[in-house]
C-alpha cells in the first residue's frame, strides 16, 4: 500500500511518520502532484497558521490538486480546518481555503475562566457516526491543541465540546478529517489510524 503525506510545510509530519512506523508502515512525504495522485492513501496533517499554510499550498498548487484526489483522504488539526472554505484565522478578513467541505472556521470565544483558549488538552469524543471510529465510544479521549473550530454541520462525524459542541471529525465523499492529534493520542488515535488504513 503506498501511503503519502502532503508535505506543505505544516508541521507536525515527523510525529504522524513515527505513528505510520509503529504501524509498520512507511510512508512518502512529498509534494510531487504525480506521487498524490498515484498513492492508495493521502494524510494531510498539520499545525500552525491557516493563512500561511494556504500560501504555501497555492505556491505548490496543492491547492487545485487536492480537491481532486479520490482515494481515503485523512487532515489532521490545522489539515482539517484548510478542507473548510473560510476561517476567521489571518488577518482581518480572515482567509479562504480549500472548499472541499461546506463550513467556515471560527474562533473560540472564552465562556468562563476554565474554558481557555487554546483548547488543549484530552477530550472525549461524542456521537461518533463513520467507520473511521470503530470499536470507539464516547468514552474515549483524544489530544487537542486549537483556538479555531468548525461548527457542528451534516459533515460532522464526531463531535466535542468545549463547552458547546463543535466538529471533532468531518467528512465528505472520500475526505476524512479529525480536529485532534490522532498520532498523540495514545491506543485511540492508533486505532483511528489503523481504521482509516482499512477504508
Amino acid at each position: 500500500m503506498k501511503i503519502a503525506i502532503v508535505d506543505y510545510k505544516g508541521g507536525n509530519v515527523q510525529s504522524v511518520l513515527f505513528a505510520l512506523e509503529r504501524l509498520g508502515v512507511q510512508a512518502t512525504l512529498t509534494a510531487d502532484h504525480d506521487v498524490l495522485r498515484r498513492a492508495d492513501k493521502v494524510l494531510f496533517p498539520g499545525e500552525g497558521e491557516a493563512a500561511s499554510a494556504m500560501k504555501e499550498l497555492r505556491a505548490q498548487g496543492l491547492h487545485e490538486l487536492l480537491p481532486t484526489l479520490t482515494q481515503p483522504f485523512l487532515g489532521i488539526c490545522l489539515g482539517m480546518q484548510l478542507l473548510g472554505r473560510h476561517t476567521q484565522e489571518g488577518g482581518a478578513a480572515g482567509t479562504d481555503m480549500l472548499g472541499i467541505l461546506p463550513f467556515d472556521v471560527v474562533r473560540f470565544q472564552a465562556a468562563a475562566p476554565e474554558h481557555k483558549v487554546p483548547h488543549m488538552g484530552w477530550n472525549n469524543l461524542q456521537a461518533l457516526r463513520s467507520p473511521l471510529f470503530e470499536g470507539l465510544s464516547a468514552e474515549d479521549y483524544v489530544y487537542f491543541v486549537h483556538s479555531y473550530y468548525a461548527p457542528v454541520g451534516s459533515y460532522t462525524i464526531a463531535e466535542a465540546a468545549y463547552p458547546a459542541p463543535f466538529s471533532a471529525a468531518v467528512q465528505h465523499e472520500n475526505f476524512y478529517a479529525v480536529q485532534f492529534h490522532t498520532e498523540k493520542s495514545g491506543p485511540v488515535g492508533t486505532r483511528i489510524l489503523e481504521n482509516f488504513l482499512k477504508l
